[in-house]
């Protein structure tokens, strides 16, 4: 191994006070359980109880719909597929930062610094923090769109809870991780109790029990009205995968925390189709749920509340309080599996020197958990929380997330092509802990994973990377009316937001690494 790969190495393992060029791993402490939830909760957020209304308007059937979700959940295992292969090979934390890295060494930190501009600038937490506390506060306000009427006001009730959320997660995994990961476990759990009695809710308005005064609606009394109101047309397509595909989001989560994993090459094996597999079953029968206590146009018309619809049908009003609490503890278990991630993702931009005072964020400081890399985390969702006005802005952080994201799995699939036709690993340095991907020569100072052309490699690598490209070029396509992403904003507007966080990140790497 070079000299500079050994000093990276060293850089990589030390830790903030620590002797210089002493090498600290972190602890492993994650097993195939922990694995699953944190795959599982970074999946579950809001998605399914906000989605399928939209993908319904979309398609126009209850068919096209349910097939819709059939589709992005084999996307989403072809994905689960690519990273389970990087994810063996390279076993440390960092997720996509390893794999670019890998695809592309030189120049030196160019890509590193492209994919650093999208870790840090996009407040991946935000999202979920803001519907927790919506949700939280609708579940025990008697008036929960008076809290919510004011959006803009600085210091409104929805941005303080979310930034208390948002504040105790961080400290928590941050200061005892053990906790944070029971916690996230539980809620784990606690979403698939609340996701099963979703799904035995639809059995019962299957069975004809809805509450007094609500009508049958009929949708699967026959195969002619299950595909009634389909719609043709790519845009018309484009626009349901590309909200099945976001409620799929989060299925890499696993590989940010390699390092800490017990055994990680069986324990992601095991872990991510057994989390996919989980998520697919519950996602289907929530469809299902829906479908059989309300109308298309009820549904439709219930935007994001359709899961509360589902329950007063069946229940009565009095249950959509309820379901309030339950969609707030869904997004504090995503909150919980997003922030987890990515304090370990700004911790390892650190340890390469990434960014801004990296000794410090690089640290384990105070009690061997990331909670600097955490706090830089915060600070930028706690801007995008008090800064983010109400309308189209808001709908453009969702987007602008994860238009960059489909950007790096293309590249990281069809890099998994490319290597498996042109096999130059042997060339390449890796760090002595990496596990061979399918064949490999070892020695005292260094594995070179062998990309071995093979099926099983290049099938889902190929199918993942054609997926994510339709992801980043539908939305240069202007959409037909009813389909547009914005109110005001112009459709493509995330795409070149997308595009500019990474020409930040280009500029940060000329600024600080051309010409040295």
């Amino acid at each position: 191994m070079s000299p500079e790969a050994q000093t990276s190495n060293a850089r990589i393992g030390s830790d903030y006070g620590s002797i210089p060029g002493q090498v600290v791993h972190p602890k492993r402490q994650i097993g195939v359980v922990s694995a699953v939830f944190i795959i599982f909760n970074r999946i579950i957020g809001t998605g399914i109880f906000a989605t399928p209304s939209a993908i319904l308007g979309f398609s126009g059937s209850v068919g096209l719909s349910m097939v819709m979700w059939v589709i992005g959940a084999t996307i989403a295992a072809a994905g689960m597929q690519v990273y389970i292969i990087w994810g063996t090979a390279l076993p440390h934390n960092g997720g996509e930062k390893n794999y670019l890295e890998y695809l592309f060494p030189t120049p030196h930190r160019l890509i590193t610094s492209i994919y650093a501009a999208n870790a840090i600038i996009l407040a991946y937490a935000t999202g979920s923090c803001l519907v927790f506390a919506e949700y939280t506060l609708a579940s025990i306000a008697s008036s929960p769109s008076h809290l919510s009427s004011s959006p803009d006001v600085f210091l409104s009730p929805v941005r303080i809870v979310a930034s208390l959320c948002l504040t105790s997660v961080v400290l928590l995994h941050g200061l005892h991780i053990k906790s944070g990961l029971r916690l996230q476990n539980l809620l784990g759990m606690l979403k698939v109790v609340i996701l099963f009695f979703v799904a035995m809710t639809g059995f019962v308005a299957l069975g004809g029990g809805l509450h007094d005064g609500v009508e049958r609606p009929g949708n699967f009394d026959s195969w002619e009205k299950i595909w009634e109101g389909s719609r043709g047309g790519g845009n018309v397509i484009c626009a349901c995968l590309y909200n099945v595909i976001w409620s799929y989001v989060g299925f890499s989560n696993a590989n940010y925390a390699l390092s800490e994993m017990h055994n990680p090459a069986k324990t992601l094996r095991i872990a991510g189709p057994l989390a996919i597999i989980t998520v697919t079953v519950f996602y289907l029968l929530c469809n299902v749920a829906y479908f059989a206590a309300a109308t298309k146009e009820e549904i439709t018309q219930s935007k994001r509340l359709v899961a509360a619809l589902l329950f007063r049908n069946v229940w009565g009003p009095s249950a959509e309080r309820v379901l309030n609490s339950f969609v707030a503890l869904s997004a504090l278990g995503n909150v919980l599996s997003v922030s987890f991630s990515q304090g370990r993702v700004n911790q390892a931009l650190a340890k390469e020197d990434v960014i801004p005072f990296s000794k410090f964020f690089s640290s384990n400081w105070p009690n061997q958990a990331p909670l600097p890399g955490l706090g830089l985390h915060w600070a930028v969702c706690n801007a995008v929380i008090f800064a983010l006005p109400a309308g189209d802005a808001y709908n453009f952080v969702i987007n602008v997330i994860s238009y960059p994201l489909a950007v790096i799995n293309a590249v990281i699939s069809f890099g998994l092509v490319y290597l498996s036709f042109h096999d130059d690993s042997a060339k390449k340095d890796v760090p002595s802990s990496t596990t061979p991907l399918v064949s490999s020569e070892t020695s005292t100072d260094s594995i070179s994973p062998s990309f071995a052309r093979n099926r099983s490699l290049t099938i889902p690598a190929l199918f993942f990377g054609i997926a994510n490209v339709f992801l980043f070029i539908v939305p240069l396509v202007e959409p037909p009316p009813g389909v547009e992403p914005y109110e005001h904003l112009p459709y493509w507007t995330h795409a070149l937001g997308g595009w500019g966080v990474f020409a930040l990140g280009a500029l940060w790497w000329m600024i600080h690494y051309m010409g040295r």
